[in-house]
């Protein structure tokens, strides 16, 4: 089983390791998550965002090429042509604002395109892929429920994945925030968990 990992954190996954002043929580999600397919005989994929320099933004070539169907440039095309190889794409990323990070809405808007949609397939990536949203936030899970309606899971779930059919969607946040060492390395514990679900 392959498993393709889109990782968004501007420290990239050098910060999974537990350093002061470049640690980040995403990393060390995507750092467990990785081992804990490898040790049960899956291959795992690797997309790191900020360590490939992906520009996120839509520019006007970018555009053009979007609405004529043709491939916005050649990282977007190789990015599509790893997705639709895989049999799980986990998305990793913070929530800041209450919203996914720029860069992974970009990622979403330059490689998830018109030039991949064929009518008579209802799936833009062939194989169905199971869709894992793994996030960190400050915000506690339940208020970012209750309070904000889980904007990620709206945009995500409903928007982008529903309407490309893909129907296998999980997500899990975590709030390592205000935890202790302890408790951080006990919530890391879950991804593995999670993705033997």
């Amino acid at each position: 089983m392959k498993t393709v990992i889109v990782f968004d954190h501007p420290y990239t996954i050098k910060a999974s390791e537990n350093q002061p002043h470049f640690r980040s929580y995403s990393a060390a999600i995507a750092k467990e998550a990785s081992t804990s397919i490898t040790a049960h005989g899956g291959e795992v994929d690797l997309i790191d965002l900020h360590a490939d320099h992906f520009d996120p933004v839509m520019h006007q070539a970018d555009l053009e090429n979007w609405r004529t169907k043709r491939p916005i440039n050649a990282q977007a095309e190789d990015y599509y042509q790893r997705l639709a190889s895989a049999d799980r794409i986990i998305f990793i990323f913070p929530i800041w604002w209450e919203v996914m990070p720029a860069m992974t809405k970009g990622f979403i808007d330059k490689v998830l395109t018109k030039y991949h949609y064929a009518k008579k397939s209802p799936h833009v990536l062939p194989r169905n892929p199971e869709i894992d949203v793994l996030t960190v936030s400050g915000t506690p899970t339940p208020l970012y429920r209750l309070i904000f309606g889980n904007p990620v899971t709206k945009a995500l779930k409903r928007g982008t994945f529903g309407k490309l059919g893909l129907r296998h969607y999980h997500w899990q946040n975590f709030n390592p925030e205000h935890q202790t060492e302890i408790q951080r390395q006990k919530a890391l514990k879950k991804v593995d968990r999670l993705l033997k679900a």
